[in-house]
């Protein structure tokens, strides 16, 4: 969702995240990773702008997701 929503292919996500594109379709997919690799995604999604929003956190619907700034 947050990839799709900032217009980035899964090619640019693992060049912006230093990860493989096989590895952010895999885990786009439900697979597994890394704490590492997860977070590394986190953070060039952050950079450009998704802010990630817990369960619990006020958001528009009351649960998780994903918001751009």
């Amino acid at each position: 969702m947050a990839r799709a929503a900032l217009g980035m292919s899964i090619v640019d996500l693992g060049k912006a995240a230093s990860v493989r594109a096989a590895t952010v379709s895999n885990f786009e997919s439900g697979g597994e990773a890394y704490a590492s690799t997860i977070a590394k995604l986190q953070t060039a999604l952050e950079t450009r702008g998704c802010v990630f929003v817990g369960n619990g956190e006020v958001s528009l619907k009351g649960g998780p997701g994903v918001r751009l700034l």
